[in-house]
């Protein structure tokens, strides 16, 4: 029978598609309308001359949305929410800081008007970390909350109780769920009421897991009503309906969802589950129509779910599980693969093959995962980029979204179970418009399978890179000798 195929709301059928190609549709800073001076320079002095395509066509859409200022959408309506879909390295990051910065530059008191969720510790320093270049010198305080301090340490950073009560010390929050709910529920003064801004990057994973709850309780912390001081609040919320009487006598603080994702979910049911108000969609996933000679235009395969950076070549190894160690191996010493950034499964498999290839001698190697403390991690990172360590081995869980500066191959040492998974990882290469390369190693019994996914997914250019037996032949022996070291350390 044919397949139904769910019915895709307009916006979502209809996107505002993005160009692909970063580096042939830089838009130098100064072109695209409404930033201000203040930020124009500073994108200067961080060496940022041109923005990405994602970049121009979304900092202007949420300027525009907060063009009246933050209290009102505009001509008084409520802003649309905004869903962006951007291969992984496109520039998500600086669409909403810019943005957000530049609309909350002329506000009175502190309150928290933005709040940007994130699925991991890393994801959050490295979007905080950007916040705070921009609001460098405005007044407007960031505050990062990823459980990396003590709980009351961060209530301390959120709120301040005075004789007159609480105010808040923040007006821009960098979470991860686990710690954002926990200070919804426990502290005390903490306020999202005038939040203005709720931005969830890496979206998919967000609404996927067990953060979707997580979301709930955001939504409904900002509708809340103020009971406790008896006072009612000025700018009481309703939730979007019909305009009544009541509901247009206060001037309403919207609030406006804005989600990022380089696999933003196609899927209905889940993006309704977000409540989205008369949403936007950006997207540079999308399949381009190539003219033939005669002049008659054929449709490239539609299905195209995800797109990769343009400069990522993408190869796989059929092999069997013996010889994947030495594989890794032969690239790393016999081809000389350098900068490599390198996957596993798990946390178990990471660690066994880091001990390994320390073992075996000859290449510089380090783990990242989460058995090792935050700051090992950022020096990990910065010796990786300074180009001392050659080889890192993560788990996705760990390298999801980070950014990392040149990554030259990235090896799927682990077949990835998922297509998601395959487009995080291969991402962290060919970042920004630049090119590098992608080895999967697949086992022989995963082959059909693998090649099935990546088809499915609209991926019709990957190449089989079969490895000679008699090449990894040299490294056999020493091999079989750094086996026996680590059996006795593992002992």
């Amino acid at each position: 029978p044919p397949q139904v195929q769910p019915f895709l709301p307009q916006w979502l059928a209809q996107p505002k598609l993005v160009q692909k190609r970063i580096k042939d549709n830089l838009i130098p800073i100064g072109d695209v309308p409404g930033i201000h001076p203040r930020l124009l320079k500073k994108l200067q002095m961080n060496g940022i001359e041109s923005f990405f395509p994602v970049q121009a066509e979304v900092i202007p859409a949420i300027l525009q949305s907060a063009s009246n200022g933050y209290l009102m959408g505009r001509g008084g309506y409520r802003p649309r929410d905004i869903c962006v879909s951007a291969p992984t390295g496109s520039g998500k990051t600086l669409s909403f800081v810019i943005p957000i910065v530049q609309v909350l530059l002329d506000r009175v008191v502190c309150q928290v008007r933005a709040l940007v969720v994130l699925p991991t510790k890393e994801l959050a320093q490295q979007v905080s970390k950007v916040f705070n270049i921009y609001t460098d010198g405005t007044g407007l305080k960031v505050v990062l909350i990823t459980g990396q301090k003590s709980f009351a340490k961060e209530q301390e950073m959120l709120v301040q109780k005075k004789v007159t009560g609480y105010c808040s010390l923040a007006d821009i929050i960098v979470a991860t769920p686990g710690r954002l709910t926990d200070h919804i529920s426990q502290t005390p003064g903490f306020s999202l009421m005038q939040l203005r801004f709720l931005i969830v990057d890496e979206a998919d994973r967000m609404i996927d897991d067990m953060h979707q709850n997580c979301l709930n309780q955001i939504v409904r912390a900002a509708f809340q009503v103020e009971n406790d001081s008896g006072s009612s609040m000025l700018f009481q919320r309703t939730k979007p309906g019909p305009i009544t009487a009541a509901s247009s006598c206060y001037p309403q603080i919207p609030l406006q969802k804005l989600l990022f994702s380089a696999t933003l979910t196609q899927d209905p049911e889940k993006l309704q589950q977000l409540d989205l108000f008369q949403p936007r969609l950006f997207t540079s996933v999308y399949s381009e129509k190539k003219t033939l000679g005669d002049g008659t235009e054929t449709e490239q395969d539609t299905s195209k779910k995800y797109t990769l950076p343009e400069g990522l070549s993408q190869c796989y190894v059929p092999c069997d599980l013996n010889s994947k160690p030495l594989l890794l191996l032969h690239f790393m010493l016999t081809m000389k693969f350098s900068r490599v950034l390198c996957f596993t499964n798990s946390r178990e498999a990471s660690h066994r093959l880091f001990l390994l290839v320390q073992a075996f001698g000859g290449v510089t190697v380090a783990e990242f995962s989460s058995r090792l403390p935050p700051n090992e991690r950022r020096r990990t990172m910065k010796e990786f980029e300074q180009g001392k360590i050659q080889l890192l081995i993560s788990t996705d869980a760990t390298a999801r979204g980070i950014d990392i500066k040149g990554v030259n191959y990235v090896i799927n040492y682990d077949a990835p179970q998922f297509i998601r998974t395959y487009i995080h990882r291969v991402g962290r290469t060919a970042r920004a418009g630049e090119v590098g390369v992608a080895f999967s190693l697949v086992l022989r019994i995963q082959e059909r399978r693998f090649l099935r996914m990546l088809k499915d997914a609209g991926i019709q250019d990957i190449k089989k890179n079969p490895v000679k037996g008699n090449s990894l032949k040299p490294l056999v022996q020493q091999y079989e000798e750094a086996l026996c070291k680590l059996e006795k350390t593992v002992k």
